[in-house]
């Protein structure tokens, strides 16, 4: 037998730098041409008038949405219209509409300068969000987190505009806690006060004056609204890793946003006790610690927070536990070069993990840094060209040649898993489609009969193939909190 050949340990190093080189910069399918960003930038923004609720303005460009919901909110005497339907059904779930509005915030701040004529749009789908979110915290301690009864809801298959199902109006107050959505919601109020800081300065007062009474709430009246309101908000958008990070990703954002010395200081008192270390490779509307880490490292790549250096720490661990070749147990790569993680709509990790890639490749460049990922470093270039391989597989570059954002590139999907979408339209068929009617919309093997523009779905699985079929919601339900990050990736490499 021969014996086993031994590397000296000298090239180890190299011979690790050579593989991750390899994986970040050969795709695994060819691209047949280049990417046209900007009309996916255009596009991405479009679907989330798509995903209006309430009244519909003049200025509507998805014109085949009429107005829905406009008695949210009659049960307790208030007005809750407006805001977003998450995804393919007719509920208002606030946990992931707060989580979809920071996102989206956070797209404009960072990449607002490279959306050129659609930053206008951007804002615009921005303050849909806050004006709602502005509505459901206007009682102090309380917010309105839930506007229709899931189950009634999901029992149907029926547009917006004929909606006859329950309307309940879930809220949490002092006797019922909701720190995580309530430090979601002042995350959002906060992140988006900045985003109007210099367009409209009295708004963003407002915007930021809530957030500050928001925060002061979801702190003082601690718990997880999935233990108040279970029966409504489970399974469907339950508190999975508790409340403790929403209360940082809240005081996060409040500091960037009021650069108020007590804020830092909350987060410095409490990062222990708020498990801040925990969960390093998570980020999306359950789970904020790779965002928290990823945000707050901005200051530290600066010079400006030494005293929070191991956010930065645990932001490059975050980052070393994405690269390809670092073998990590939660995250896998599809054979096409698909970042993957365990769960239903893995779109929604590939945007919103894509997105930090891009942010802190950002904050670190600027300061020549790289991130020491064990005997090899990441670059600010690689971290970039980790993030545009997975926006490019999203838009065509994969085993499939299907763009999964629906109306962009010559074959996207077209039976998404969505109600207003699949059913014909009020001005197609005026008549109203009742609850169980629109089952045979929902079993038809026809494509959607109006297009979601924009829409992107939660995508293929593991071996890359996908099934353009509405009962596959995993793979075929689009939702904002997919678009929102990718609002921000798209608009940087449009530019770059």
């Amino acid at each position: 037998m021969a014996p086993k050949a031994h590397r000296s340990p000298s090239t180890l190093p190299e011979l690790r730098q050579l593989i991750l080189v390899l994986l970040l910069f050969v795709a695994p399918v060819a691209s047949n041409a280049g990417h046209d960003y900007g009309d996916a930038l255009r596009k991405s923004i479009l679907f989330f008038e798509g995903q209006r609720s309430g009244k519909i303005q003049a200025d509507q460009r998805v014109k085949w949405r009429r107005d829905s919901a406009m008695k949210d909110g009659a049960d307790h005497g208030v007005d809750l219209t407006g805001g977003y339907y998450d995804a393919g059904d007719n509920v208002k779930f606030g946990f992931p509409m707060a989580f979809t509005t920071t996102l989206l915030s956070w797209s404009v701040i960072d990449f607002g300068k490279n959306m050129g004529p659609e930053l206008n749009n951007a804002v615009n789908a921005v303050k849909w969000a806050t004006d709602y979110l502005l509505k459901v915290t206007a009682i102090p301690d309380t917010v309105f987190v839930q506007v229709g009864d899931a189950f009634s809801d999901h029992n149907c298959w029926e547009r917006p505009e004929d909606m006859d199902t329950l309307r309940t109006a879930y809220k949490v107050d002092r006797a019922h806690p909701g720190s995580d959505v309530a430090g979601e919601t002042a995350a959002a109020l906060a992140a988006a006060s900045i985003v109007f800081r210099s367009r409209d300065p009295a708004y963003s007062s407002l915007l930021l004056d809530r957030a500050v009474t928001v925060f002061e709430f979801a702190d003082t009246y601690r718990g997880a609204y999935s233990s108040s309101l279970r029966k409504a908000v489970c399974p469907f958008y339950c508190d999975f890793d508790g409340y403790q990070d929403e209360l940082l990703w809240g005081a996060a954002w409040l500091h960037k946003a009021s650069r108020k010395r007590e804020y830092r200081e909350y987060i410095m008192k409490n990062e222990e006790i708020l498990g801040a270390g925990e969960s390093i490779n998570e980020f999306g509307w359950d789970n904020k610690h790779a965002g928290i880490n990823v945000l707050i490292s901005k200051e530290v790549a600066m010079g400006k927070a030494d005293n929070l250096l191991a956010f930065k720490q645990r932001a490059d661990n975050f980052i070393c536990s994405l690269l390809p070749g670092i073998s990590h147990p939660q995250i896998q790569y599809s054979p096409g070069g698909l970042l993957f993680k365990v769960g239903g709509s893995n779109m929604q990790h590939v945007t919103a993990l894509s997105f930090l890639l891009l942010a802190y490749s950002n904050y670190i460049s600027h300061s020549n840094q790289h991130v020491p990922c064990g005997q090899i470093s990441a670059s600010p270039a690689q971290l970039k060209q980790l993030a545009k391989r997975q926006v490019d597989y999203i838009l065509g570059d994969n085993p499939m040649k299907m763009s999964y954002m629906v109306g962009y590139g010559a074959r996207y999907p077209l039976r998404i898993h969505h109600r207003a979408s699949s059913l014909p339209s009020v001005g197609a068929h005026p008549a109203h489609i009742a609850c169980k009617a629109g089952t045979r919309y929902y079993l038809s093997p026809d494509p959607n009969p109006n297009l979601l523009v924009g829409a992107v779905v939660g995508g293929p699985n593991t071996t890359d193939n996908f099934p353009d079929s509405r009962p596959y919601f995993q793979e075929s339900e689009p939702t904002t909190y997919i678009n929102a990050p990718l609002v921000g990736l798209l608009a940087y490499f449009w530019a770059h």
